[in-house]
């Protein structure tokens, strides 16, 4: 019986096989629990803070909309929290744990989110930092298992810069559930090595593949899933976008990219995109850069291969099962 009240929710690299199998298994519950109207306010009268240094749509909505489902309240602190600046780390992790019942963090270095829960003697979550993304890699494998109906064996293949949280937390991910991954980029994109190393071992026992292409036709011949993520990431200046075009531009995932895979190959992405000039941020990119869309054709993103907004959706699901569990 998996039992994880009381644990922190930092990077998938502290869960078990079984750990993250209960939590994708529970959120599938409580999701079917959400859409046959049964309320599941488990957790009625406890406090949630939500510290977000970083800008946030889906974990942001995700961790309030679940706290509520719970009967939780949720306090949401971006800049008005003395967080890093007047008050340390530690300080604010015992201020904060000696009002609410969990903590959740979002921003940037792994090492912020790990001081937190150090200090802090309530359950805290890493809702996104530079070097992990636990919770979106959650919704992604209850999404694919929706899909596909299994994760053990499934050929996943992350398109562009796998050196930041996502291409991490994938090949984590996949490496302890039994997903065959693939990184494909140019070889300075690739992950860390000693991630890598230790993602080996891990995938040695799991029956998980890893693999690390240059030729993306190579590189998708044959996978279940394409993933992708914007070519910059969270917080870094516009002056690099010119580079990383130059670099991935290569690598966007298009029609004949997906023909070149599995007949039944779906898209994922974690969103937001850069597939059209729907968007302001979206248009000033296309019009600086002459590109009518960067990581991801609207073509695809819009296609009946793409479950990008199931995928969305279920990072509430999910958010709600680590928050459920741990608490």
């Amino acid at each position: 019986m998996v039992n994880l009240k009381g644990r922190d929710f930092l990077k998938l690299l502290d869960f078990t096989s079984e750990e993250i199998e209960y939590l994708i298994d529970y959120a599938a519950e409580l999701k079917a629990q959400k859409k046959a109207g049964q309320k599941h306010r488990i957790h009625e009268g406890k406090n949630v803070a939500l510290i977000f240094e970083k800008t946030s749509t889906r974990t942001r909505c995700s961790f309030e909309v679940a706290a509520s489902d719970l009967g939780m309240g949720s306090t949401y602190l971006a800049e008005g929290s003395q967080i890093g600046k007047k008050e340390s780390i530690a300080d604010t992790a015992r201020v904060l744990s000696s009002m609410f019942d969990g903590i959740e963090y979002r921003g940037y270095g792994q090492e912020i989110v790990e001081e937190l829960a150090k200090y802090s003697s309530v359950p805290v979550w890493n809702g996104l930092t530079n070097e992990f993304h636990p919770t979106q890699i959650l919704a992604d494998f209850l999404t694919i298992k929706e899909h596909f109906g299994y994760l053990k064996g499934i050929n996943f293949v992350y398109m562009g810069d796998a050196r930041y949280n996502m291409g991490n937390s994938l090949m984590v991910g996949c490496a302890k559930m039994g997903l065959n991954f693939t990184a494909c980029a140019p070889k300075k994109y690739f992950p860390d090595e000693k991630l890598i190393a230790e993602c080996e071992k891990i995938a040695a026992q799991t029956g998980s593949k890893l693999s690390f292409i240059e030729n993306p036709m190579e590189a998708v011949k044959n996978a279940n899933v394409i993933y992708t993520d914007v070519w910059v990431s969270m917080g870094e200046p516009i002056e690099v976008w010119q580079e990383r075009i130059d670099d991935l531009a290569p690598y966007q995932v298009n029609k004949p990219l997906m023909d070149a895979a599995d007949e039944n190959c779906v898209f994922m992405h974690c969103l937001p995109a850069y597939h059209d000039h729907k968007t302001a941020v979206g248009k000033e990119m296309g019009e600086k850069f002459n590109r009518e869309a960067m990581e991801v054709t609207d073509e695809v993103f819009e296609s009946e291969k793409s479950i990008v907004f199931q995928e969305a959706e279920n990072r509430m699901h999910t958010i709600k099962a680590v928050m459920a569990a741990t608490l």
